[in-house]
């Protein structure tokens, strides 16, 4: 925690965004601006998708300048995409003893002033964060809530305020938190949701234990009497909570999925009918989701798990929240790159297709969400459109990735997407090691190093007769951490009859 804590009370305080575009910093404008923080930020002139959720609060990015640092700014907040040593903005801060803090350390504060919950885990961080608050919007709870992407449930924005919050009064606070670089240990949790551990950020955790460590060391944050919420189902989540439970004994664990207890929260998965999933938890009741996949139903899971949890703590009777619970959930359809269905258009042939673009990055990720697709959508035919994000990732888990589209009927692939944190001189393959990998697990794959390259090959797939088993036509899925949903856009343009 930074040793410049923001105050509890920022109403009127002045609060100076350096990297203010960032996803994680434009959804801490919003908290602070509903709580009556005076806001400026700067950035790069690029417009992002965060600019829209700028323009609603009437706030403009201004140029990095040291003129952005007047006599009147109080704190200034900063991504770790930038230094206190280069950007002006930073430097003329330091000069004029304004307090600086990093985005992480300033979202540590606003947890610090209530009654927080973190998610966190490998996978599934920003959807089950926007589970918790499509359903805390039902519930008579006070509360605020931030992803790390934007939710359409929100109303197509990254937090979302309960109708029962006030500023004065003692309030939940329910956060997407990031594992990498230990982001997490500046939060301070009341409750935990740990959806999944596995290696990831080879980075800045070569091993397992690495990233596991990190995990553990994180819930070991929690009060005496805190409370974990985890994924039964997920090796490195219970790991996780039994290596925290060693070292903390104080602290409630509770286990979600199909593998809990049922005196838990137990998961049973039913069936899929009319594009929509069923399902039960054991102590509340019965659900429905109209999103695709199995990750889907377990992170929907942790979200009941934990409004359950919270309305007991505030007194309440989870049995008179339940339709409410599932009214909520009825109400979620993803957020920005999570399953996000972008357009639907017909061929010359009339076949429909359907445009989705999916951040999923991690070969896990790629398995399970496109599982869940084929299970959804069984008679279209399903085109992958993937760019593999970091070298030390691609390479660390070469084989897995490779082994990660069997659900797919075509696998389109591009070069890796770098991490400006990352030298790729230092990398022991190149863009096309994971396709030659991918020939041998599946045998309709193809590569195109640039993007667009691809685009008249997507074409004339799309244009195919299709066998009768894909009688509703094509499913095209950008997936990845890069900036291949540009195809995604560039093809729903050219059937839309957009550049014909």
């Amino acid at each position: 925690m930074s040793e410049n804590l923001l105050p509890q009370n920022i109403n009127g305080v002045h609060i100076h965004f350096v990297g203010i575009k960032g996803t994680g910093m434009a959804a801490l404008v919003e908290i602070l601006f509903s709580r009556g923080a005076i806001i400026t930020g700067s950035d790069v002139p690029e417009v992002f998708y965060t600019d829209e959720i700028l323009n609603r609060l009437h706030l403009k990015a201004l140029p990095f300048s040291k003129e952005n640092i007047t006599d009147k700014i109080e704190y200034v907040i900063y991504s770790s995409a930038y230094s206190l040593e280069k950007n002006p903005d930073l430097i003329a801060a330091k000069e004029k003893g304004v307090p600086c803090m990093l985005y992480t350390q300033a979202l540590g504060c606003v947890s610090e002033a209530a009654y927080s919950c973190a998610v966190c885990g490998v996978h599934g961080k920003t959807t089950t964060t926007g589970l918790c608050g499509t359903i805390m919007q039902e519930l008579n709870l006070p509360s605020q809530i931030l992803a790390g992407s934007i939710i359409s449930s929100f109303g197509n924005t990254c937090t979302l305020t309960t109708p029962s919050f006030e500023k004065t009064q003692q309030h939940i606070f329910i956060a997407e938190t990031c594992e990498y670089q230990r982001h997490f240990m500046s939060f301070c949790p009341q409750k935990i949701i740990l959806t999944s551990v596995e290696s990831d950020h080879q980075d800045y955790y070569p091993t397992y234990e690495d990233i596991l460590n990190a995990f553990v060391d994180f819930i070991c944050r929690l009060p005496k009497g805190g409370t974990l919420i985890y994924c039964a189902d997920d090796k490195g989540a219970v790991e996780a909570a039994t290596k925290a439970f060693e070292k903390r004994p104080d602290i409630k664990k509770i286990a979600y999925g199909e593998n809990a207890p049922s005196s838990e929260y137990k998961l049973t998965i039913g069936n899929v009918e009319n594009e929509r999933r069923f399902f039960e938890v054991s102590g509340v009741g019965k659900f429905e989701i109209d999103m695709p996949g199995i990750h889907l139903v377990r992170n929907s899971n942790a979200a009941i798990a934990l409004a359950s949890e919270l309305l007991k703590d505030f007194g309440k009777d989870v049995n008179e929240y339940y339709e409410r619970m599932a009214v909520g959930l009825k109400r979620f359809r993803g957020g920005k790159r999570r399953s996000e269905i972008i357009g639907k258009a017909k061929n010359s042939l009339g076949k429909s297709i359907l445009f989705m673009d999916d951040y999923g990055h991690h070969p896990t990720a790629i398995k399970t969400t496109l599982a869940g697709y084929k299970e959804f959508y069984p008679n279209r035919k399903l085109i992958v459109d993937f760019m593999s994000h970091t070298y030390s990732r691609t390479q660390s888990l070469l084989e897995e990735f490779a082994s990660s589209f069997d659900s797919a009927d075509l696998v389109i692939l591009h070069k890796v997407y770098a991490s400006a944190r990352e030298n790729i001189a230092d990398a022991k393959i190149t863009d096309e090691t994971l396709f030659e990998h991918t020939k041998k697990y599946h045998k309709n794959v193809f590569y195109y190093k640039e993007i667009l390259d691809a685009k008249d090959f997507a074409i004339s797939c799309l244009e195919e007769k299709l066998e009768d088993k894909y009688s509703d036509g094509y499913l095209f899925v950008t997936m990845g951490a890069g900036d291949n949903w540009k195809i995604g856009d560039a093809l729903l343009k050219h059937f839309s009859n957009g550049d014909k």
